[in-house]
C-alpha cells in the first residue's frame, strides 16, 4: 500500500499533535503544543474551534464525564470546553522544569497514560505514568528522551511506546485489568522507514500506524514489526495519526512547523497542516477516560 495525503486544514501549526477522533461528536480534536492551544474541527459543518490554554499540552482524551483529560506541562488536568474551566488533578513531575508531558492517550479500560520529555533532550530522563480514574497516579516505565507512539494492541494485552531521538519503539505486556505494562522489549530499531518515530496509532487488524518525524510519511507496521504500507504527505514534520470519520476509516494525521527555516518552509508551504488518506482499514474507537 502506497497513497498521499491530501491537505484538510492549512492551520499552520507550529507542533500539531495528538489528533483524538469525537465518535459522539463526529469531531476531530488536537494540541498545538508550543501554541498552547486546543482545536476542534467537525468535518461535517466546517467548523473550526480554537481553544486557548494556560501552558502546552501534550496529549489529552474525551472523558466520560464530558470535556477533556490534559497532560499539560508537569501534570493532569481536566477541561470543560463549554465553560472554559480547568482543574489540575495532579502532578507527578512538579519542579521539574526540564519536562513536559508529550504524548499519550486512554488504555482500553479508561485509565490515562501519558509520557514525558526532555525538552533539551539532554537525558533520558522522560517517564511514563498512568492516571487512574480515582486520580491516583502511577509511574509504568522510564529511561526515555522524548516519549512517543504510544497505543494498544486491539485487545489491550500489548501496549506500545516509542522513543523518537533513539529511533525506538518497544513493546511491553499490557494487563488491561490493573493498568500494569511489563516485559518491555526492543520492537523496532531505525529499519527502512523513513525519518523517526513519533505518535501512533493502530488499527482493527491490530497494525501500528507510526507517523515519521522529518520523514514526511506514516508507516504501517504488522504486528510482527513487518513495514507494509505508508502514506507520503508533502511536508516532513509528520507527528501523529488517528483514525476517524463515521466509519472510523479516514485517517488524520497532524504536522509542525515549529523550527523550521525560512527556506525549509518555502519548500514546505504546508507544513503545520492537517492531512488525511483513505487507507483502506478501519481503526479503532479511542477510549475515554472514566474519571
Amino acid at each position: 500500500m502506497i497513497l498521499n495525503a491530501d491537505l484538510l486544514l492549512d492551520v499552520r501549526a507550529e507542533t500539531g499533535e495528538g489528533p483524538v477522533w469525537s465518535v459522539d461528536t463526529q469531531c476531530l480534536w488536537w494540541t498545538d503544543i508550543p501554541g498552547k492551544r486546543l482545536q476542534r474541527f467537525d468535518p461535517a459543518s466546517g467548523a473550526h474551534r480554537i481553544f486557548p490554554m494556560p501552558g502546552r499540552v501534550g496529549c489529552f482524551a474525551l472523558r466520560e464525564a464530558g470535556g477533556l483529560v490534559m497532560a499539560m506541562e508537569q501534570g493532569f488536568w481536566t477541561f470543560d470546553p463549554e465553560t472554559g474551566a480547568i482543574a489540575q488533578l495532579s502532578a507527578p513531575e512538579a519542579g521539574l522544569a526540564d519536562h513536559r508531558f508529550n504524548d499519550g492517550r486512554c488504555d482500553p479500560a479508561g485509565r490515562f497514560v501519558a509520557g514525558s520529555m526532555n525538552v533539551a533532550r539532554t537525558s533520558s530522563s522522560g517517564q511514563l505514568w498512568r492516571l487512574d480514574p480515582n486520580g491516583d497516579t502511577v509511574r509504568l516505565a522510564g529511561g526515555v528522551t522524548v516519549a512517543n507512539g504510544l497505543a494498544f494492541s486491539p485487545d489491550g494485552k500489548r501496549m506500545y511506546w516509542a522513543d523518537s531521538p533513539a529511533e525506538r519503539v518497544y513493546t511491553f505486556d499490557y494487563d488491561p485489568g490493573t493498568g500494569m505494562a511489563s516485559n518491555q522489549r526492543l520492537w523496532l530499531e531505525k529499519g527502512p522507514a523513513p525519518g523517526r518515530p513519533d505518535g501512533a496509532a493502530v488499527d482493527a487488524d491490530g497494525c501500528y500506524w507510526s507517523a515519521r518525524w522529518v520523514g514526511g510519511a506514516v508507516v504501517r507496521f504488522t504486528p510482527e514489526g513487518k513495514m507494509d504500507g505508508i502514506i507520503h504527505l508533502p511536508v516532513s514534520r509528520v507527528t501523529m495519526c488517528a483514525f476517524g470519520g463515521p466509519d472510523l476509516r479516514t485517517l488524520y494525521i497532524t504536522t509542525a512547523r515549529e523550527g523550521m527555516t525560512t527556506e525549509e518552509l518555502e519548500r514546505e508551504p504546508l507544513a503545520g497542516g492537517i492531512f488525511v488518506a483513505e487507507p483502506g482499514v478501519q481503526g479503532l474507537p479511542e477510549p475515554a477516560f472514566k474519571g
